[in-house]
């Protein structure tokens, strides 16, 4: 299992997203995501959360939010325990990033680009400002299979 975080940097209606197009052999290769990555020996979640933002961004984010964590299973890939933030504050200046390019997206067009099924579900939460959550995604191959929030499965569309 490895423990990963997510951020979603918000600014005005836009999010900044990170559309990945340069790592080899990456599973959310043509993707876009909010921005992270992986845990670090002896980080929290928010240790690594200002970490990856500051490596792939630039960014110092200076006003964030520990807003779920979402389980991933998959029949391909290792389970993954996400740790989801959101941000709205920051200093610094975007630089180029090494896993593909950055850029605002408003938040009425984000959810029509590619990305993970299961990515639409929590980004809905995210909208809502939902209390904290717990979503388990289970995916075969890149399919999403089931999803349960809080202990409850949902209804697959």
């Amino acid at each position: 299992m490895r423990n990963t975080t997510l951020c979603y940097i918000q600014s005005g209606g836009n999010y900044l997203l990170l559309h990945r197009t340069k790592k080899k052999n990456d599973q959310s290769h043509d993707k876009w995501l909010g921005i992270g990555g992986k845990f670090e020996d002896k980080e929290s979640p928010e240790d690594c959360i200002l970490r990856e933002v500051l490596e792939e961004t630039g960014l110092t984010l200076t006003s964030y939010q520990y807003r779920g964590i979402v389980t991933f299973v998959s029949d391909v890939w290792e389970t993954e325990f996400m740790h989801l933030f959101t941000a709205d504050a920051f200093t610094g200046t975007i630089r180029d990033c090494d896993e593909g390019e950055l850029e605002w997206i408003s938040k009425d067009r984000y959810l029509s680009l590619p990305m993970w099924e299961g990515d639409k579900i929590f980004l809905r939460l995210l909208q809502t400002d939902c209390p904290f959550f717990s979503l388990k995604l289970v995916y075969q191959g890149e399919s999403l299979q089931s999803a349960v929030l809080n202990g409850t499965p949902l209804t697959m569309e």
